[in-house]
């Protein structure tokens, strides 16, 4: 198993490439069920969570290649399974689900892993697809799902789910009728599935929207795309250069997609600047202390939430972070508190008070997001930080030991 090593306090300087985004290729993948034939891919990340759905397309039958680009050729489908063994440590697996069953009238899914931040059911996907005709039952940790065509329904979400979204939004696209989501996901990632699905023949609006109108048609076609930048992985970046009051340079960004984001990054005193598909961001004084709720897009993102607590955590004054989306999204504060943080937990809410300066420590990550927080407090800190179970951060960035030395990161990945 490996781990990172990081000798803090050095200023970041230079450009950094934003990679293709990881929450907008897995539904692009799973979405090459509803058409036979070759899909292709450019931009698309190099991570541990796309091989594991690349592992999982090629065990229902398809071909998988990487060239200069993503390839996934489904012609030769012949099982409708996503066994536990292969979609354990994923929660995106639970995106077959739909597709399989509305191109193929059945399906057999394992229950989705995945980061251990709290609970994320699928029994909103479930009762939505039930609604579309879909016969579904539990059977020893999968669900079991047939239907003859499934058919258009008006679907309202309890709750905005992303994951839901697409899978419904992709479940529809071949459904005889008319489906209609309500309190629908907005994210960025949703359109982009949105417009693939369009270029391989599927008649969607709305998407982006709280309601997607999604009208069925009898078949779809392979499609190319080139996937969308992954703007968490941009948000990281742009907090690497706050945290160690430097200057950077993101290159291939989309902006539009991180208003929240960029928003609180400038009242913390980061000085943004955005460009085309450039970010530049840098830090003169101090980290200002500012408050920060997550909640679904275009709001401030779960996804950034741990990043900016690791800014906040060296803010010149008292920050409150508020968790709305994931209960138990708190576990880095335990080891950023080993970092000399100081922050104590009340509810949903954490209370930073900013700290001069963080000590390096043996640290380690529990989930995605977190070793990204980690990684950034190590950064600032005064002295040597070891971070051990760093294969978290191999599911959502691509080389980002790599990324961080080239800018003047001082980090390594050894051998535990």
């Amino acid at each position: 198993m490996d781990k990172l090593v990081v000798e803090g306090g050095v200023p970041l300087q230079g450009e950094v490439r934003i990679s293709g985004s990881k929450n907008a290729a897995l539904p692009l993948l799973a979405s090459t069920l509803l058409a036979n034939g070759r899909h292709c891919f450019f931009n698309a990340p190099r991570l541990r969570d796309i091989r594991t759905m690349q592992t999982l397309l090629r065990y229902m039958g398809a071909v998988s290649t990487t060239e200069e680009a993503l390839q996934i050729d489904t012609s030769k489908i012949h099982r409708f399974e996503a066994p536990y063994q292969l979609v354990k440590t994923m929660r995106a697996s639970v995106l077959v689900l739909g597709p399989m069953l509305a191109r193929y009238g059945r399906a057999r899914v394992s229950l989705p892993g995945g980061c251990a931040i709290g609970a994320r059911p699928i029994n909103l996907h479930l009762k939505a697809l039930e609604l579309m005709g879909a016969e579904i039952k539990l059977d020893h940790g999968y669900v079991v799902a047939r239907a003859g065509r499934l058919h258009g329904a008006s679907i309202t979400f309890d709750q905005v789910t992303v994951t839901g979204t697409e899978n419904i939004m992709m479940a529809a696209c071949l459904a005889d009728g008319v489906t209609v989501i309500k309190n629908a996901a907005r994210e960025p990632e949703v359109v982009a599935l949105a417009e693939y699905l369009i270029a391989m023949g599927a008649s969607i609006a709305g998407a982006g929207t709280p309601e997607i109108t999604i009208f069925g048609v009898e078949e779809l076609s392979p499609a190319s795309c080139t996937v969308i930048p992954d703007r968490i992985e941009a948000g990281t970046y742009l907090v690497a250069a706050g945290i160690t009051g430097g200057h950077l340079r993101l290159n291939g960004c989309r902006s539009d997609h991180l208003e929240a984001v960029i928003q609180k990054l400038t009242e913390a005193g980061l000085a943004i600047n955005c460009e085309g598909d450039t970010i530049e961001v840098s830090r003169g004084s101090r980290v200002c202390s500012v408050n920060a709720k997550t909640q679904p897009f275009p709001a401030f993102p779960t996804d950034m939430q741990a990043q900016f607590m690791a800014l906040m955590s060296i803010g010149s004054g008292v920050s409150l972070i508020s968790e709305n989306i994931f209960e138990n999204r708190f576990m880095h504060v335990l080891e950023l508190r080993r970092m000399g943080a100081d922050i104590e937990l009340d509810g949903r809410t954490a209370v930073v008070r900013g700290v001069k300066r963080l000590s390096g420590a043996p640290v380690m990550a529990t989930d995605l997001r977190a070793s990204a927080s980690l990684v950034l407090g190590a950064l600032a800190a005064k002295g040597k930080t070891e971070i051990s179970r760093i294969y978290h951060l191999d599911r959502g960035y691509e080389s980002i030991e790599t990324k961080l030395s080239a800018v003047g990161a001082k980090i390594d990945r050894v051998k535990e």
